[in-house]
């Protein structure tokens, strides 16, 4: 059996999949002050009568670290960058507690010019009398040579509660996007780790001997204590779950789009010929453009619960929710009361649903039903102008999925998936404001706890071989070793696959979920006074996101 969890901003949603099919699944509030009560509601329902020797995984999909990105409860983080020279200061996205230092390494790794290791403790002495507790360290080609990343690390060792490294955390080598990973790494690290702290002590209270995953933005997932070091991987986690739920519940081959409406917002996405889109140079959030590979999303904050209001005689839906519908004992009008009134939902108490439209309608100088008709109606315009601009985004670019990139692809959505609570509800509508049919899914209310149930361990892995120098340099690993002069492109790729498959068992993958390709893979000779030096070797490998094995898209094999 597998128990998959994910813990939204609104509801905590759980199911039980035994022999890939559902048994039982629950949604229950998500209680925000303590979230272990949640996940308590969550296994007692699901786990009750059963045995849990029988349970193989657990695996979590989270909010926690986006919202503490979003919401700005994040911890203060000294940057300290290596930056050399070439690109100046004012075109990277620093703050007031990041310094930079001399030093630095060139574009093939080989250190130019040494760390100085008073300029590091000067920096440092700074840092302590803001009283900086988290810090990050980031050179500009780190990923080529981690050398002076480790330097300045080890100079700060136990000065810090964490110190977070740019060359551990993507091998892209894009500076501006790996200082912003690197601080946001930093930022959420003590919040996220506490969180992980306490599953594991509710779990193990529990009698839960099995391993437990977390889902990453790429809808992939890692060990949860592999993760502890890494929680920048897991933003955007709940939206990858949205999209994976819906992968293993529908069978699509055409384009597509995929909604997910919750309380507090509504997650969209893209399926191309019926795979998800990828952002394959980094996710952005909150304005931080990061290097961390992830499903391609959109939130908007309209979901069942926002808040509406009326503004100069016009409604206004969200992007804030005060709590649950007034139908529901929430504060405020929403638009799960609407849809109470129209029918379409038989939740909570219809008088006071009544009541809630009958304020929003004095104000609109309309009757009841048809400030229900009009709040229900501007809710579904606001998600499709979303779902519209995104596509016309997506087709203005180059289209990157989850297996390849389609050249000269335009989107052209033929289907529309709906899963969430207000599924039922806002399916016929958005259809038709979107031109295309609507399916709702099977379980679509918990679609999320099934992504993230059924998600396969992921990872990459970027080597870079230069053989002049005859070093082969793994940069998320902080590894580096001797090459001979004759290394060869196919040697890069056969070590990356090597490498790659008994990093992702560590993580916990299972070896009949491992689909490892190869996708960067060039090499250019080193020239000198017209003579060919050596060969500059760049492969990148990973292993493709996807559903477990015995689990196809929309269904079981």
């Amino acid at each position: 059996m597998i128990l998959g969890i994910d813990v939204g901003g609104t509801h905590t949603d759980a199911v039980l999949i035994e022999n890939l099919v559902v048994k039982r699944k629950t949604k229950v509030p998500t209680d925000e002050k303590n979230l272990l009560n949640s996940l308590l509601a969550v296994t007692t329902n699901l786990l009750r009568d059963e045995q849990p020797e029988k349970l193989e995984r657990v695996v979590l999909s989270t909010t926690i670290s986006t919202n503490a990105i979003v919401q700005k409860k994040t911890d203060r983080v000294g940057m300290i960058l290596i930056s050399g020279p070439g690109l100046p200061p004012s075109l990277l996205p620093v703050h007031e507690d990041s310094i930079h230092i001399r030093g630095y390494s060139n574009h093939r790794g080989a250190e130019m010019a040494a760390i100085d290791p008073e300029e590091v403790a000067q920096a440092s002495r700074r840092f302590q009398e803001k009283e900086i507790r988290h810090l990050g360290v980031v050179g500009k080609f780190s990923t080529r040579n981690p050398k002076q990343e480790t330097v300045v690390r080890d100079l700060l060792d136990g000065s810090y509660r964490h110190i977070s490294m740019g060359h551990r955390l993507s091998g892209h080598l894009n500076f501006p996007r790996r200082i912003a990973t690197t601080y946001l790494n930093e930022s959420i690290w003590r919040r996220y780790n506490t969180f992980i702290t306490q599953i594991q002590g509710f779990v193990r209270d529990q009698g839960i001997t099995v391993p437990i995953y977390i889902l990453k933005a790429d809808g992939g997932t890692f060990d949860i204590e592999h993760s502890r070091e890494f929680p920048v991987q897991t933003i955007l986690s709940g939206p990858a779950a949205s999209i994976m739920g819906i992968l293993s519940m529908a069978r699509c081959r055409r384009d597509a789009v995929a909604l997910d409406m919750g309380g507090t917002t509504t997650d969209i996405a893209l399926f191309a010929d019926g795979v998800p889109l990828l952002e394959p140079f980094g996710v952005t959030i909150e304005g931080h453009k990061t290097l961390i590979r992830g499903l391609k999303t959109k939130s908007i904050g309209v979901g069942g619960d926002s808040l509406v209001s009326v503004t100069d005689g016009r409604l206004q839906i969200g992007p804030v929710r005060e709590g649950p519908a007034y139908a529901c004992g929430g504060p405020c009008p929403t638009p799960t009361d609407a849809m109470i009134v129209l029918g379409m939902t038989d939740i909570g108490d219809a008088l006071l649903a009544r009541r809630a439209m009958e304020d929003i309608g004095r104000q609109l100088n309309m009757g009841i039903e048809d400030a229900a008709r009009a709040v229900y109606e501007e809710t579904c315009r606001i998600v499709s102008a979303a779902v519209t601009s995104m596509v016309e985004e997506v087709n203005n670019k180059p289209v990157y999925t989850i297996h390849e990139i389609l050249e000269g692809k335009k989107l052209i959505p033929k289907t529309l998936f709906v899963v969430g609570g207000p599924a039922g509800a806002i399916a016929p509508r958005m259809a038709e404001l979107l031109g295309c049919p609507a399916q709702i899914p099977e379980h679509a209310e918990v679609a999320n706890a099934i992504g993230a149930a059924l998600a396969r361990t992921t990872a990459e892995m970027t080597l870079l071989a230069d053989t002049e120098q005859q070093l082969l340099t793994i940069a998320e690993d902080g590894y580096q070793e001797a090459i001979p002069a004759r290394f060869t492109r196919a040697d890069a790729i056969r070590i990356g696959q090597d490498r790659l498959r008994k990093k992702v068992m560590a993580m916990g993958a299972r070896e009949e979920d491992l689909e490892i390709e190869v996708i960067e893979d060039m090499e250019f000779n080193m020239v000198k006074q017209f003579y060919t030096t050596g060969k500059n070797i760049r492969v990148k490998v990973q292993v493709k996101p996807g559903l477990i094995a015995g689990f196809t898209e929309g269904g079981k094999a």
